[in-house]
Formats: structure tokens, sequence, C-alpha cells
């Protein structure tokens, strides 16, 4: 079975940078294999294996590997690394993006629809962070906890793990159109010939809460959400063995 771009990602990040150049999504829309998305945006297929090979070849420093960390391990990486980081740049940039359009909106009228999209974006992730955090991320950490401590048997309102995965999908995908929106509208963060400071450090911290999002959402919907299914169907047909074997016995 050929391998998807959100599985190359996951194997070696290094593989994303490419990606990028390419203006590929690999986060929200990495259930694609290689050769799918060259012959659907036209790219040259060899050639960006070749360019793959060649990064994959370089040193990986100290590029941690998330493919192996234990579930919970990585969802504290979640909470603590991303989740944070957008709670803490969302009121900067909101400055940020009132400043800029009160000097340059006239000028600039597109600066408007890039504030309201953004502050489209903050309340959602907020409210999709808190799902996370009080709602799927718990449960898969009793999954990975619930073995070793006899919970076996409990099981979820939501009924399977994969449902709110699905909304947490969708929703991931909802803010990958907002941010390619706004990068449209901001020239790829390409700062005007007139731009002020101000103008660029605006697009500077836009580009980099793109960036961050992208890796968040690749985290979650390339690593977590796949390892989340898988265990929860090992439990279940150990589960199901379990009983089987029991009810055998009598």
């Amino acid at each position: 079975m050929e391998k998807t771009i959100g599985q190359m990602v996951a194997e070696d990040y290094r593989a994303a940078q490419i990606f990028k150049n390419h203006k590929i999504d690999f986060c929200c829309k990495g259930n694609r294999t290689l050769k799918e998305i060259a012959e659907k945006k036209g790219l040259d297929l060899k050639g960006l294996m070749q360019e793959l090979d060649i990064v994959q070849e370089q040193d990986q420093g100290d590029q941690p590997d998330f493919k192996t960390w234990p579930l919970d391990l990585l969802i504290d990486y979640i909470e603590k690394k991303h989740h944070r980081y957008v709670e803490r740049q969302i009121p900067i940039i909101k400055q940020y993006l009132t400043k800029l359009c009160k000097v340059h909106g006239g000028q600039h009228p597109e600066l408007h629809q890039v504030s309201e999209h953004f502050h489209t974006s903050a309340g959602e992730l907020a409210m999709h962070m808190k799902k996370e955090e009080l709602v799927l991320f718990p449960w898969v950490r009793k999954m990975v906890n619930g073995p070793s401590k006899g919970s076996s048997k409990e099981q979820p309102y939501f009924g399977t793990v994969k449902n709110p995965i699905k909304m947490m999908m969708e929703e991931h995908d909802n803010e990958g159109e907002r941010f390619r929106k706004i990068a449209h509208l901001s020239n790829d963060y390409t700062p005007p010939a007139d731009a002020c400071n101000t103008y660029r450090v605006t697009f500077s911290l836009l580009q980099e809460f793109e960036e961050d999002l992208h890796r968040h959402i690749h985290l979650e919907n390339n690593i977590l959400f796949p390892k989340a299914e898988t265990l929860e169907s090992k439990l279940s047909n150990k589960h199901s063995y379990g009983y089987q074997w029991s009810q055998s016995k009598q």
C-alpha cells in the first residue's frame, strides 16, 4: 500500500518543507498519495521524489520522532506546546491587526478581510481546543492507562473515539481553508512596498501562527488520531476475546 503524504511527514518531518515549497497541504489533506497530488497539481512526480530523497539523506539533528512517542506524552506536548502557543499569540496578533487596519486599512482594504478571518479563526480554535482538552484527550489518556488499571469495559458517551476525531478533523479542515484565504489575501505574508515595521511584524506573526498550526494539525491528523483509533480497536478486540474466552470456560 502506497504511503500518504501525511504518513511520509509523520515518519520524517523534514519532508514537510518540500511539500510547503510546492504548496501541498500535508496536514489537513495528508491522506493523499504523492502520485495523486502530482497528477492533480501538474507536478513532476519523479522530481518530487528526488527532492524528498535529498532532504531525507541529510542529518536529522535533534528532530523528535513523534511517531514513536506514547500517546499520553504526545497529548501533553500538543497541549503545552501548541495549545498554549495559540492562546498566547491570539491576543497579540489581534492587537497588531486592529492597529494595522486603523492605520493602513484605507490604502489596503484586504487587511480588514485578513483581520475578520483571523478573529473568526481565533474564536473557533478556542472552542476546538477546549473540546480536545475536555473530551477527546482525557478519553485517549484513559485508553492508554485503562488496561493497567483494570478499567477495560468503560465506554465513552460518544460511542467510539472515531466520532470526536471526525469532528476535530472537519474543524481542522475549516481552519486550514481559513488560513489559505489569509495567505492569499496577504500575498503569502509579503508586506507591500509602503509597509511600516508594524505591518512587517504583523505579517511575520501571522505566518508563524500558520506554520505552528500546520505542525499542530499534522501531529493530530497524521499521528495522534490514527494511533488512538488503532488503540481503541486493539482494546475492543482484546475485551471481546476475553469475554468469549470466559464464556467458553462456563
